[in-house]
């Protein structure tokens, strides 16, 4: 059996932090195994962070959906917006960033997709109609996909 809960919030570093603490809370509330917990609030926190940084970086109107199913095998999190599409209509390839100059040259950001890729099993995206649809995947202990 699939458990679910969903939420909304407006597109701020304020409400993002918010919105992220209440999908935790309510992840463990339906029994997200402690040792995912982690994972599962890093990848979130880049992705809605990503999301307003920079699809609603010019506007103040924006709004995020988090819809959470959590299965026996699986944790999926769909996130959707209504920023414009991703270039080109795909995920960044999440290349890990180059750390072998000096301290002063190394990058400010760029690890996001990469950390994101790394935490999850899977990742889908797709445009639908106005809006972006970014599903995270999360493999829960003792299965395979």
């Amino acid at each position: 059996m699939t458990e679910t809960f969903a939420c909304s919030f407006k597109a701020t570093e304020q409400s993002a932090r918010s919105c992220i603490t209440a999908v935790m809370e309510g992840l463990r509330d339906i029994e997200l195994p402690v040792d995912r917990a982690g994972d599962v609030q890093i990848a979130l926190a880049e992705a809605v962070n990503n999301i307003v940084e920079h699809a609603y970086a010019d506007r103040t109107d924006g709004e995020i959906s988090i819809r959470c199913n959590l299965s026996p095998n699986i944790l999926q999190i769909s996130i959707s917006d209504t920023g414009p599409p991703l270039p080109k209509g795909e995920l960044p390839a999440g290349l890990p960033a180059d750390i072998s100059g000096p301290l002063e040259t190394l990058p400010e950001g760029g690890f996001g997709w990469h950390l994101i890729r790394e935490l999850t099993c899977r990742l889908q995206y797709e445009r639908q109609a106005d809006s972006n649809l970014l599903s995270l995947f999360f493999e829960m202990p003792g299965t395979q996909s």
